[in-house]
């Protein structure tokens, strides 16, 4: 049944080669085809949300679907580079790709050639010391620093959510040996698109703890934190639309301002899709500052645009945000209305 229902979802796709619809479309058959070839494939489950590991080989994932369809995709240990030439030290793990609309449609990158360190929803710092040190795990091509995937742990499913929590270290490759100035915790939540909407929503907390009895000290700087990287078709000035909870909708203006959330929307093969990003009120600096590339698809909250920090031993670092993955456009009522849901929630709890 979750098969035959599969092969009917014709408007799935991602940017692979092979034949293509009148719309440019891989059609999921093919696709579903080529994750079996591949072993990325298991049952599809119809249930409205649900969550599976899946391992092969040196590929291991875990994937959330929602209504029969794959919504969110988390990928552990490293995996084969996608293509010849990147240095082996961009290899990694830890990070959410490829992220799928209600219709199926892919929204994320991962290993961009103008940027092959940025990889879908991922989380490190840039500016960083530690024991005297300046360790960087973000600009993973500097092999100054780097993010480990650990392990799985638990994953639940109760028909209305689906929840998964992973664990990984900030290792500092500037040391005399390879050594973890932090651990991380992340605990990932799905929710199915709600009744006569046309998006689906799902949750991100990461949680960071001090490896040793030293903090790691983060100096101001204009990224680093939570990432996105968008679809390589909304690389360009006019490519992206970008909306922010203040009403910027200039890049260029937008950037390095304060958002409690922002929109990121654009054409991917001629459908209008995006993703808006809600910022928990509870987070360190909130509304946090933003950073927007002015003319790739990424965005970034990044508190240290504020002023020099630290994450300190004993005091766990969290951090919290909603993602709203929509087709068409999502207009800023609802998101305003949305990130007020999110509020609420959050200081009921």
């Amino acid at each position: 049944m979750g098969l035959r229902r599969g092969l009917r979802m014709s408007h799935l796709f991602l940017d692979v080669p092979g034949p293509r619809d009148a719309n440019n479309r891989m059609p999921f058959a093919i696709l579903f085809l080529l994750a079996v070839l591949t072993g990325c494939a298991g049952p599809i489950s119809s249930a409205p949300i649900n969550v599976e590991k899946l391992t092969t080989g040196n590929t291991s994932i875990v994937r959330i679907t929602a209504e029969g369809q794959p919504f969110l995709t988390y990928n552990d240990k490293p995996t084969e580079l996608p293509r010849p030439g990147i240095d082996p030290a961009f290899r990694r793990g830890g990070y959410i790709h490829p992220v799928v609309t209600p219709r199926g449609i892919a929204i994320t990158d991962d290993y961009p050639t103008n940027h092959i360190h940025h990889h879908g929803i991922w989380f490190a710092w840039t500016n960083t010391r530690f024991e005297n040190r300046k360790p960087d795990f973000w600009n993973m091509g500097s092999k100054k620093g780097t993010v480990e995937f650990v392990r799985n742990h638990r994953s639940s499913t109760d028909g209305s959510k689906a929840s998964f929590k992973t664990e990984h270290r900030y290792v500092d490759l500037l040391a005399p040996e390879p050594k973890t100035a932090l651990t991380e915790f992340w605990e990932v939540t799905g929710y199915p698109a709600r009744p006569n909407t046309t998006y689906r929503m799902f949750d991100l907390t990461s949680t960071q703890h001090c490896a040793t009895e030293e903090p790691l000290i983060l100096p101001k700087y204009h990224y680093g934190g939570l990432g996105f990287r968008g679809h390589e078709q909304w690389n360009g000035v006019k490519s992206l639309r970008v909306l922010t909870s203040e009403g910027d909708t200039d890049r260029v203006k937008a950037n390095e301002t304060r958002a409690r959330w922002c929109r990121l929307s654009g054409e991917v093969n001629k459908e209008t899709v995006g993703i808006a990003i809600l910022c928990h009120p509870k987070n360190f600096r909130a509304p946090q500052p933003i950073r927007v590339h002015p003319k790739e698809p990424f965005f970034c909250y990044a508190p240290s645009q504020l002023g020099d920090w630290s994450i300190e031993p004993g005091k766990p670092y969290i951090s919290r945000y909603r993602f709203i993955v929509f087709d068409g456009e999502l207009d800023a009522t609802e998101i305003d209305r949305l990130w007020n849901e999110y509020a609420a929630e959050t200081r009921a709890r």
